[in-house]
């Protein structure tokens, strides 16, 4: 007995040291799985628009870094121009694509119609400020060859932006004539565009801003001088190694620090068919475009059609969950990317005895019942809100809609399909006739 008893203080000794190292190895797992999953939180953007690149003219250059982003996630068959011959008709221009973009609608609401960007309709917010609206204190950086991107289209400091501001910007240097003499081969927009990518990956390595835009233009510069052939090839080259840097950096971020980056890269217009000088129509050539995007889990709806310029903000606005107000979301012409859709391509046609029909497309079969709503103004565009009265109900997996309209006594109708995963948008109005 009197060895049990001598036995038991150094029993309890080594019950005490076991449970401490329990914990405090319990303690470091916690506290590793916290670190880990602030990190995976972490959520970053860069968006890369190079110009004037058809989609047939990559098959025709050496592009491995895009061919690295396509390895990780997808290459896909793109367009832009919005609807060919009806209202949302979108000239194939450089701005006009851009805005797209930033935006997430056509022409027809952002009222981009060209490069002079005379009356921008900032109405329709763009990405930077559905960021800043909800987190003011996340950054935002612009690294571009032509300074009317942060000036115009983004609108900085302006009263109709709610003043929006750039935390970073690097742009501006084609006004600089001294350093940059303009030259007819447009040497100096190539050596713009080499400073606009360095400075990029200098500042996305050190400072990882949550949405960053890089702009290089040298592309489109050699399409108009050159057309089809050798000297744009070894163009899109030149622009592919500037975007590999760019890529290297988010990949170094994504090692270092455990961030989670989407990074899509495309172009805002294709070249004319015949020698690939121009572009500003409807051609297929000048519509068909490309997205780069480094994430494997594509949708269905981006596997299996060709998606839509305008696709790329929701795609950005659903990876980093922002929260969208939903007059917002019902005028949004894109659809995201990543996250499963089932319902795309939204149609409405007023038939004889005023008979509305309403169509769409579907991924997959549905159980789902959708909502189908309508409204006879646009104060949208205006800064104002519009009044949508539901019209009925609707499986999802039955693609039609029909509604009997009592009178036409609108030149406008604005349709919305309401599903699960969010909002679909079409208008009736004077040119759809």
């Amino acid at each position: 007995m009197g060895v049990f008893y001598g036995f038991l203080p150094e029993l309890k000794k080594q019950q005490m040291k076991f449970l401490k190292n329990s914990l405090l190895i319990l303690f470091s797992f916690l506290s590793c799985s916290v670190f880990a999953q602030n990190h995976q939180s972490q959520k970053k953007v860069v968006f890369i628009i190079v110009d004037g690149i058809a989609e047939d003219m990559l098959n025709k250059a050496e592009i491995p870094n895009l061919n690295r982003v396509k390895k990780d996630g997808a290459l896909l068959k793109a367009y832009v121009g919005g609807e060919k011959g009806g209202y949302s008709e979108t000239p194939t221009i450089s701005a006009v694509g851009y805005n797209s973009l930033l935006t997430g609608t056509w022409v027809n609401k952002h009222n981009v119609y060209d490069n002079d960007i005379k009356n921008p309709n900032y109405s329709y917010p763009t990405i930077f400020r559905l960021l800043k609206d909800q987190f003011p204190n996340k950054k935002t950086a612009v690294f571009s060859t032509w300074e009317d991107n942060r000036t115009k289209l983004i609108g900085e400091n302006l009263e109709a932006t709610k003043k929006i501001k750039m935390d970073f910007a690097y742009d501006g240097m084609e006004k600089d004539t001294l350093n940059f003499p303009h030259d007819k081969q447009s040497v100096y927009i190539r050596k713009i565009d080499s400073l606009v990518a360095g400075k990029a990956v200098d500042y996305i390595t050190q400072n990882a801003p949550d949405v960053s835009w890089v702009y290089l233009e040298f592309t489109d510069d050699m399409g108009h001088r050159h057309g089809d052939g050798e000297i744009l090839y070894k163009a899109i080259s030149f622009e592919d190694r500037l975007i590999g840097k760019i890529y290297d950096a988010v990949k170094e971020r994504e090692a270092k620090y455990g961030e989670d980056w989407l990074f899509v890269v495309t172009t805002d217009h294709g070249r004319s068919a015949s020698n690939g000088k121009g572009h500003g129509g409807q051609s297929e050539r000048e519509r068909n475009t490309w997205i780069a995007i480094n994430k494997p889990n594509i949708n269905a709806y981006a596997k299996n059609n060709r998606v839509a310029v305008t696709d790329i903000l929701p795609t950005i606005t659903n990876f980093l969950d922002l929260k969208i107000p939903v007059t917002v979301q019902q005028e949004i012409d894109g659809i995201d990317l990543l996250n499963n859709r089932t319902a795309y391509h939204l149609k409405a046609e007023l038939l004889s005895d005023q008979v509305l029909e309403v169509t769409w497309k579907t991924t997959h079969p549905s159980t789902e019942w959708a909502e189908v709503y309508i409204a006879d103004t646009n104060n949208f565009k205006n800064g104002g809100t519009d009044s949508y009265q539901l019209l009925g109900k609707t499986k999802l997996n039955s693609g039609r809609f029909t509604f009997k309209m009592k009178t036409r006594h609108s030149d406008i109708y604005k349709i919305v399909l309401k599903t699960k995963e969010g909002f679909l948008n079409t208008w009736i109005n004077k040119s759809t006739k």
